[in-house]
């Protein structure tokens, strides 16, 4: 008889192992599920963070604007020099806006406020701080209602602001050194942020002296003659109240100064948009306007006349007959297109938004040189002769023949896109576009 040894069987055994294993291996499987559901964990983005939950957040898409103003993808949050485009920024669950999820971005740092979903996008877009955003940081923004007495008092920090029918312009006024831009080889001042956030700054000369000649380009007669009606235009046509078919004399040493030191270099930094406002809304009552004379010899009192002369003070950013007397270039949307250069000289209104009266001294604004220099602002003709609005060395605003020789100070206006890369504003330390 053969006997056999049976072999002895390990189904039972490995069915235990087996068992033991997947009890491990599930519990394992478990607790990390769910320490994934209850641990916040982060994104580092520079200096600051985005804190979510693991399941919360699918996607973080970041753009900034190049130096054309496209947006290119970017990996990490800038530091400084941009600011976030709320309106463009957001998050999204099953491709629909979520609006109850806010996104603030502050010294660099991105915060989401909100209940974020599984399956959240979000999308930031980073601008460039521009100009305006500089300028007006940090400032006390109020307004002027009255402008029947000087403005001499310390302003810095504050910044005034008025609506127009283009919306609204923000001015400096009074005794600022918050105001300074140094470009272009050149110190130039402040006088107000346009509408559409173009910056109108008027000529300093070479250092950051606030008198004497060197504040001024030269000095020029506003136009060669003053015996009729039409030299008190910027340009000019003979019996055409707004005719622009002549230069002035000072339109000529403003385009030479722009053809020989602004164009080419620095030619993408200024505004094609903007203008300068001559106005010429005229009329043969020196106390309201009626639309009458402005032609040849006839007496006639133009606006800035009517508005700043009287005892009621009123001046304006408004340029009332827009489509003739705003001195605009080709490119521009709006005006009257008769620019070859965008450049011009401050206007009467503007200087009495800054704090100068009629016929009253202030050498406490930031306007005043202690020089004779001409506005863009024609006053009247009477005693057969072209009166132009200009500034006097008391600061003053008043009057003074067509051709006679007063200082020329130009003024730009600075593209809204142009960004600051330096300075806080003051003398010491300019904006440096």
């Amino acid at each position: 008889m053969k006997f056999e040894v049976l072999k002895r069987s390990h189904l039972k055994r490995n069915i235990i192992i087996g068992l033991f294993a997947v009890a491990i291996i599930s519990a394992t499987v478990l607790n990390f599920t769910q320490a994934k559901y209850r641990v916040t964990e982060s994104i580092p983005l520079i200096n600051g963070t985005i804190h979510y939950t693991p399941y919360d957040l699918n996607l973080v898409a970041m753009y900034q604007q190049d130096e054309t103003g496209e947006y290119i993808s970017i990996d990490t949050v800038p530091t400084s020099g941009y600011t976030l485009n709320e309106s463009e920024s957001y998050c999204e669950i099953n491709d629909t806006k979520d609006n109850t999820i806010t996104i603030e971005y502050q010294d660099g740092k991105v915060n989401f406020l909100g209940l974020m979903k599984k399956g959240t996008k979000c999308y930031l877009y980073f601008d460039e701080y521009q100009a305006k955003d500089i300028i007006l940081a940090g400032k006390d923004i109020k307004e002027r209602t009255s402008f029947n007495s000087v403005l001499t008092t310390n302003t810095n920090g504050i910044i005034y602001q008025e609506e127009t029918s283009d919306g609204t312009t923000y001015y400096f006024a009074g005794d600022t050194d918050e105001n300074w831009v140094s470009f272009a080889g050149y110190y130039w001042r402040i006088i107000r942020v346009n509408e559409d956030g173009s910056i109108r700054i008027i000529y300093n000369g070479t250092s950051t002296s606030t008198t004497g000649s060197g504040t001024q380009l030269q000095t020029s007669a506003f136009n060669s003659s003053r015996d009729n009606n039409a030299y008190v235009g910027y340009m000019y046509t003979l019996n055409n109240v707004h005719g622009t078919g002549t230069s002035s004399t000072i339109k000529g040493i403003l385009d030479n100064f722009y053809k020989d030191h602004i164009a080419g270099e620095y030619e993408d930094y200024i505004s094609k948009e903007a203008g300068f406002c001559g106005d010429r809304t005229r009329s043969t009552s020196s106390s309201s306007l009626n639309n009458s004379g402005g032609t040849g010899t006839t007496v006639t009192y133009y606006g800035a006349y009517i508005r700043l002369a009287n005892s009621s003070k009123n001046p304006t950013f408004e340029c009332s007959d827009e489509a003739y007397d705003l001195y605009t270039v080709q490119e521009s949307s709006k005006g009257n297109h008769a620019l070859t250069y965008p450049i011009g000289l401050i206007t009467a209104d503007e200087v009495a938004y800054a704090g100068g009266v009629w016929a009253t001294s202030n050498s406490s604004y930031y306007l005043y040189n202690g020089e004779y220099y001409w506005t863009m602002s024609p006053n009247y003709f009477v005693d057969n002769s072209a009166w132009m609005l200009s500034v006097d060395s008391d600061g003053n605003l008043r009057i003074n023949y067509a051709d006679r020789s007063n200082g020329v100070r130009p003024v730009l206006n600075l593209d809204a896109g142009v960004t600051i890369k330096s300075g806080n504003g003051t003398a010491d330390s300019p904006f440096v576009v």
